[in-house]
């Protein structure tokens, strides 16, 4: 249940909401408790007219009346609660879907290396979603109930203590049969979740490649897959529920035997003359009243079940140490940074994946501001490892790095990643219009710098000729580009940004001879001036850079101008040779080296 407290303390704004959701319930309960003494008093008011006493249709008309008020009381109230629950679950859904969201944007790449999308994506529908629904219904019901018990038992004893203590020791009991069945429920529970969250995230990831699924024809073994993983949730649950239901029938036995001592004493004190029709009426009507929400107790217990589980999804999350104190705030063009002032320093840095080997081994190298430097090596030797510490997506194990002299531990992330921009090997491009992709750094870029930086990246002709231009939606990933297109956008977003550091993931590595040569141009002016970090697929671009720093077995193998380690026994050398050979093993050996002539 702490969880659960939790998740109202993440959400203090709406106390005030909460606080008037259970005032109205309570008084959909005063005015519930209202019916059976009305009804008490009609009952003895018709037996006495019944035994000849004087009597008045008026009163009586007056008894139905009073009913009548009741009940609209405790519709309108109902409404009213049933609309602030609505209110508050949906501001409340909003809330930790914010925070969770937020929370996610703020966590270090590593987590996202451990989880499939879908996965996250699922936990977090699943956990707001089951919390938010308990937390609504436990505002609109518990309170009434408690109050509902307490005013029965206190009514029941002025009549009848021995009543009031049978139906006391009804909460006990099942109280007691309930945390027996909690602690089995929740740890299958945990089980089921954990399927259904792997399912989820395999679901996302094969309709977002539905593509590659379809062209190597394996609908049928995702489908299969994806089905087998709901089969065993089937199993679980249908275990699940055999337990809960048995310990459920076992809890409902204990009360009707209970019930029925209690109505056997109402019975028998009326016949003795104890009790007057009118009391025992109001008696039996006080007793369901009491049934009623032990009954449903099954039903909010199932439910916190469920809300707990949820949320300790949701909290495993949140707590998760983040790679910064908070998220970054820049929604407009970050501020140039001086470009004589960005040389980088990499001392005696090493790095390796959780569970794995060190990728990097003391690797010491310095780039001078402006400058071009390509990394060679060969595939997996850790040049995109390099870029991604640079960016602080991960953290080296031992070493610094420096920009411009300066630590990058010691700066804000936003003030670091600022000052970086990047061109992937794979565009990375989100749905939405080509414009918003163009300034997805600079979110209040101009009119006039989108087309600027689209003219410099060769985009601007392609976009002119789409209906709408710069407001074309280009559809999921940017589905509806070809290849060049979506890197020459790409490049735009670069030009845009603006920024003194740039890191170029070979851009044109899987590109056509006319693609690659627009792109390339683009890639062109976005260099001039900027320290430039380039993750060379290509020879034509390593011969263009200023130096070449070569990587084997995650140290420094070599650095160089390009004719300085063409001279060598290098592995710049040895692609060169490459290079004029056509034979199957220098082939496999560019491959090797993540090279393409």
């Amino acid at each position: 249940m702490r969880s659960i407290i939790r998740i109202l303390g993440a959400a203090k704004e709406l106390w005030p909401y909460y606080g008037a959701i259970v005032a109205a319930s309570l008084a959909v309960a005063a005015t519930g408790l209202l019916t059976p003494f009305i009804i008490k008093a009609a009952t003895d008011y018709v037996v006495a007219a019944h035994q000849g006493r004087p009597s008045g249709i008026s009163t009586v008309i007056w008894f139905a009346a009073a009913l009548l008020a009741a009940d609209l009381a405790n519709t309108v109230l109902g409404n009213i609660g049933g609309y602030l629950g609505d209110t508050m679950a949906a501001k409340l859904r909003a809330a930790l879907s914010g925070q969770y969201y937020a929370k996610l944007l703020s966590l270090p790449q590593r987590y996202f290396d451990d989880e499939l999308t879908g996965t996250v994506i699922n936990r977090l529908s699943r956990s707001i979603t089951e919390t938010t629904s308990f937390l609504n219904m436990f505002a609109n019901n518990f309170f009434p109930m408690v109050l509902t018990v307490v005013a029965v038992l206190a009514i029941t004893a002025s009549y009848s203590w021995p009543l009031a203590l049978l139906l006391a020791v009804i909460y006990p009991v099942f109280t007691w049969l309930t945390t027996i069945t909690s602690a089995t429920w929740q740890v299958l529970e945990a089980e089921k979740n954990a399927v259904f969250d792997e399912a989820g995230g395999r679901f996302a990831e094969v309709i977002g490649q539905v593509r590659v699924v379809k062209s190597f024809v394996q609908e049928r073994r995702e489908l299969a897959t994806f089905t087998d993983r709901y089969d065993r949730t089937v199993h679980t649950t249908g275990k699940q529920s055999r337990y809960w239901h048995a310990m459920d029938a076992t809890r409902r036995s204990a009360l009707n035997v209970i019930f029925f001592g209690v109505f056997a004493i109402i019975f028998a004190q009326t016949v003795r003359g104890v009790f007057t029709i009118g009391v025992m009426v109001l008696l039996i009507q006080l007793v369901n009243m009491a049934r009623v929400p032990v009954f449903s107790m099954s039903f909010l217990v199932d439910s916190s079940q469920r809300a707990i589980a949820g949320s300790r999804d949701y909290f495993t999350v949140m707590d998760e140490p983040s790679e910064s104190d908070a998220l970054p705030t820049v929604t407009t063009r970050p501020p140039r940074g001086a470009r004589g002032s960005a040389g980088i320093e990499f001392d005696a840095v090493s790095f390796g994946y959780p569970g794995g080997d060190d990728v990097l081994r003391e690797v010491s190298f310095s780039i001078r501001a402006g400058e071009r430097v390509a990394f060679v090596g060969e595939s997996g030797g850790g040049k995109t490892t390099l870029v991604s510490l640079l960016l602080r997506l991960y953290t080296p194990a031992a070493g610094q790095i420096r920009i411009a002299g300066t630590d990058i531990s010691t700066l804000a992330l936003e003030d670091l990643r600022t000052r970086i921009g990047v061109v992937f090997q794979e565009p990375a491009l989100f749905s939405g219009t080509i414009r918003e992709n163009i300034a997805y750094a600079t979110p209040n870029a101009s009119t006039d710098e989108v087309i600027a930086a689209a003219r410099s990246a060769n985009a601007h002709d392609f976009i002119s000729a789409f209906t709408g231009r710069y407001e074309a939606q280009i559809g999921e990933r940017g589905l509806k580009l070809s290849g060049g297109q979506k890197q020459r956008i790409a490049v735009a977003r670069a030009v845009l940004k603006d920024a003194p550091i740039l890191i170029l993931d070979e851009a044109t590595s899987s590109l056509d001879s006319k693609s690659e040569r627009l792109v390339q141009e683009g890639l062109d002016r976005l260099m001039s001036e900027r320290t430039t970090l380039i993750i060379a697929h290509r020879l034509s671009t390593i011969a263009s850079v200023d130096r070449i720093i070569t990587l084997k077995d995650g140290r420094i193998d070599e650095i160089g101008t390009p004719e300085q380690l063409a001279t060598t026994d290098g592995i710049y050398a040895e692609l060169l040779a490459l290079q004029a050979s056509s034979t199957k093993n220098a082939r496999r050996r560019l491959q090797q080296l993540d090279i393409r002539p």
